[in-house]
């Protein structure tokens, strides 16, 4: 994004901002590299018979798994699009884990929603007045974040679930569930036609499947979100003034943007969806506050909006990949990263012939090398250990950034230190 010109480009209320411009993927482009990716894996399941790293169980619960990283890094793309580096990620999903349990099995899982919401907002207020306000390091500031919520939380949860029937202190009471739907009819004939093993169009079958099988409301909110996210930031005069904090601030604030009021708007909007994801973890993926449930997932949604170039897109496709990779540990899991092992030799070998064609010889003959060692683990074993499964997704979260870095932009002004008037 660049930062207006003019008063009229921040200041206009009938103002559209433009889409930001760069290298970017267009729509038919990106559904041809899935199709691809997806082609290219319906081959792997045939050559190795690992149907279930497409079937619609494991789509369905890659979901799931998604859920609670996209809105995590969609806390963070808000939080950093406005100039302010989030590591608290993590504490504000503690916060709605904690608080959504407390409230939800008390007063039911809509009200543990509302108030989860409230506890991720509370942190991402703290974050904005040290941040914005003080003028902390925002890296310090979110550690601190972090380690508030896990000593508040476990604190509070012997004094509000011992004595309540399933509670302890370190687990909440059971909390009711919000439900599920499943799409009549169509859920029926997808399963049916992922189980006929056709290349592509079972593998298909199967991923669509997994978005219209057992999904939860709070999925479907949500998924809502990341479409919202992207018209609000990019299609609105609200958007483009947020935006604007995050690339330029002093331009911003000469302009008659509120610069610490948008900071702040965009901190707690972060704070709220990554509580949001804590709530989803304590009442939909679990139906009770458990100490430590969130496992690091504040910090691999962070991964998924680095990864996702700081776009609402880019960053739900890296939830998904995130989502799948951690879903293997439940389905399957040694046979399917066994697979996958084949995989990751054949996208290792396009992108040596890639980066052969770009004239880059000596990263494309390092790309083969690695590729030939995978292929060499896959043909020389059977399966994986189960330690390799656990470290799976995390594994994952290092490759793609590091072989992402080279097209990332983030905002230009973020994490910098900024003053009311200090353009003056």
């Amino acid at each position: 994004m660049t930062a207006p010109t003019s008063a009229t480009d921040v200041n206009q209320p009938t103002l559209t901002p433009a889409a930001p411009t760069g290298r970017r993927l267009s729509l038919p482009v990106l559904l041809l590299l899935i199709a691809g990716a997806l082609a290219l894996t319906s081959i792997v399941r045939i050559i190795t018979g690992a149907d279930g790293i497409t079937n619609v169980s494991q789509m369905s619960t890659a979901l799931q798994l998604a859920v609670p990283i996209g809105l995590a890094g969609l806390g963070g793309l808000w939080a950093e699009r406005a100039g302010v580096v989030n590591i608290g990620l993590e504490g504000m999903m503690i916060f709605g884990t904690w608080f959504g349990a407390w409230a939800g099995f008390q007063w039911g899982p809509w009200t543990g929603i509302l108030v989860g919401l409230a506890g991720g907002a509370i942190g991402g207020l703290l974050h904005a007045i040290v941040t914005v306000t003080f003028n902390v390091n925002h890296i310090v500031s979110g550690v601190a974040i972090n380690i508030l919520a896990l000593g508040i939380t476990r604190y509070l949860a012997p004094l509000a679930f011992e004595g309540h029937q399933g509670g302890s202190a370190k687990q909440s009471p059971p909390v009711e569930s919000l439900g599920h739907f499943t799409v009549p009819g169509l859920s029926d004939w997808l399963r049916d036609l992922n189980a006929k093993g056709w290349f592509f169009v079972s593998d298909l079958a199967g991923l669509l499947g997994g978005l219209v099988t057992n999904v939860s409301w709070l999925t479907l909110i949500a998924v809502a979100l990341i479409p919202g996210t992207w018209y609000v930031l990019w299609r609105t005069p609200f958007g483009l003034r947020l935006r604007s904090c995050g690339e330029n601030p002093i331009a911003a604030e000469s302009l008659g943007v509120n610069v610490y009021k948008y900071k702040y708007i965009a901190v707690i909007i972060s704070g709220a969806l990554a509580g949001l994801g804590g709530v989803f973890l304590s009442i939909v993926a679990n139906p009770f506050y458990l100490e430590g449930q969130t496992s690091g997932r504040g910090y691999i949604g962070l991964a998924a909006m680095i990864f996702g170039n700081w776009m609402p897109g880019g960053l739900a496709i890296g939830a998904g990949l995130f989502g799948y990779t951690d879903s293997l540990n439940l389905r399957g899991g040694s046979e399917n990263v066994h697979a996958l092992l084949l995989l990751g030799a054949l996208l290792l070998l396009i992108g040596a012939i890639w980066l052969a064609v770009r004239k880059k010889y000596v990263h494309a003959m390092i790309t083969l090398i690695v590729g030939a060692g995978v292929f060499a683990w896959y043909a020389g074993t059977n399966e994986v250990p189960n330690q390799v499964v656990s470290a799976t997704p995390y594994v994952i979260t290092l490759l793609v950034l590091a072989l992402s870095a080279q097209r990332l932009r983030m905002p230009k002004a973020d994490g910098l230190p900024y003053r009311k008037g200090q353009g003056k």
